[in-house]
């Protein structure tokens, strides 16, 4: 690594993954937790979901990333890295803010899985009834 050269760091979250990114300019190569993007990541949906940000903005191929994630599952590591992106492109360039929230990336998804309460059978359901 150079000595000059910057890095932006985020973090995003989403479900039960958290996800931190270290961005910078580069050539466009992803690793995640030391993996490639493509190798670690198996579904298309989920690659495609994290180049979102960077295609929007038509800066593919400008910038490295450097992904840890930890926790739930694909789904929700790919919506959490895709925040912390979007984050870190902010951090970058704040102009490209309204683009991105246009887009709907600059909000973070606040659904979880709902606890289960104690007497019930899960999170709502209950056991069944018995007559006799």
């Amino acid at each position: 690594m150079a000595k000059n050269e910057s890095i932006y760091y985020a973090t995003g979250r989403r479900k039960t993954s958290a996800a931190r990114v270290f961005l910078k300019p580069g050539k466009g190569t992803f690793t995640i937790n030391g993996k490639k993007f493509d190798e670690y990541l198996s579904r298309m949906q989920s690659q495609m979901v994290i180049q979102q940000p960077i295609e929007l903005l038509s800066q593919g191929g400008k910038f490295d990333a450097e992904i840890t994630v930890a926790g739930g599952g694909e789904s929700g590591q790919a919506g959490a890295i895709r925040l912390g992106i979007t984050r870190a492109l902010i951090a970058f360039n704040p102009e490209w803010k309204s683009e991105l929230k246009k887009a709907g990336y600059v909000t973070r998804d606040p659904r979880m899985v709902e606890r289960k309460k104690y007497g019930l059978a899960g999170a709502r359901a209950r056991f069944q009834y018995s007559k006799r």
